[in-house]
């Protein structure tokens, strides 16, 4: 896990490189769905959110079990985000709708199930993974999907070699709890920050669009506790975090995919901690892969 994900500005750079060639991509005024599971997941919520805020068309995020597909959607095409390429659910959806709707499925393993049932994919094998938890494989996917829709990419790697690089506080290492927060396309980066805890530290987190947290979940805000915000910081949060005795965390001048690089320090080192195996979390297999039942 250290390994891989100290790799990200590398592939990063890389994945920023290779959407110049994905025509396979949604184009502008486009209707798409993107899914995922899991990590996947959070980082099609990510995209769709960008997508959008760019006015390039309507984009919606699913979880591939629970993908809404219909033909009274009208989708113009569905992407898919999957490391393994193995992954069941979202094979399901891929046969599910082909010859209906194209496909275009972006993968770390190229040679797996997803490429056959796909009408077209976009491989990163420079950001596959051997550890279980997900970290470059899923920030390179995000890096690749930002960049074809014409971000320029540069500060973030840099914003990424320099969370690379800072600290990692005593705090954050021995805290009791995590919130994570975001707004918009980092809504995506907060349930994505809030796995990666429970999957490499075991860790108790939860995570929420900013704007909803002080709708209830702020109770659980306490001394001891973090609070950490992704993205911009609506007004007059912060004060209300730190009058409950929480800390609260917030980057703001970094971006926010670099921020969750940050983040998957920390889980790595709360892990090291605990004499936890990152690389190998209980319960968990690099691939969900269901058998017919």
């Amino acid at each position: 896990m250290e390994r891989e994900l100290s790799s990200q500005p590398e592939t990063w750079r890389s994945a920023a490189e290779e959407a110049a060639a994905a025509t396979a991509l949604p184009e502008s005024g486009q209707s798409v769905a993107v899914v995922g599971c899991g990590t996947s997941w959070f980082m099609a919520q990510a995209y769709a959110a960008l997508r959008e805020r760019a006015g390039l068309g309507v984009t919606d995020a699913f979880a591939a079990s629970e993908a809404l597909l219909g033909a009274q959607r009208g989708y113009d095409k569905v992407v898919a985000i999957t490391r393994s390429g193995t992954t069941t659910e979202v094979l399901r959806v891929l046969e599910a709708v082909r010859g209906r709707i194209p496909t275009v499925t972006v993968l770390g393993a190229p040679d797996t199930p997803a490429r056959e049932v796909s009408d077209e994919t976009v491989t990163l094998p420079f950001a596959d993974e051997l550890s279980v938890v997900q970290t470059r494989f899923a920030t390179s996917a995000l890096a690749l999907l930002r960049a074809h829709l014409g971000e320029d990419l540069a500060g973030a790697v840099a914003d990424a070699e320099e969370a690379l690089t800072v600290p990692v506080r005593q705090e954050w290492v021995e805290a009791e709890q995590f919130t994570f927060l975001g707004t918009g396309w980092t809504v995506g980066l907060a349930h994505e920050a809030a796995l990666k805890m429970r999957e490499a530290a075991q860790s108790w987190t939860e995570s929420y669009p900013a704007m909803e947290y002080r709708h209830g979940p702020i109770a659980i805000a306490a001394p001891g506790r973090l609070t950490w915000l992704f993205g911009p910081a609506p007004e007059g949060l912060e004060q209300e975090v730190t009058r409950t005795g929480a800390s609260f965390v917030h980057h703001g001048r970094r971006d926010p995919l670099a921020d969750l690089v940050l983040v998957q320090r920390v889980a790595l080192e709360r892990a090291r901690a605990r004499g936890l195996d990152p690389d190998s979390p209980r319960s968990l297999t690099r691939s969900v892969m269901l058998g017919d039942s």
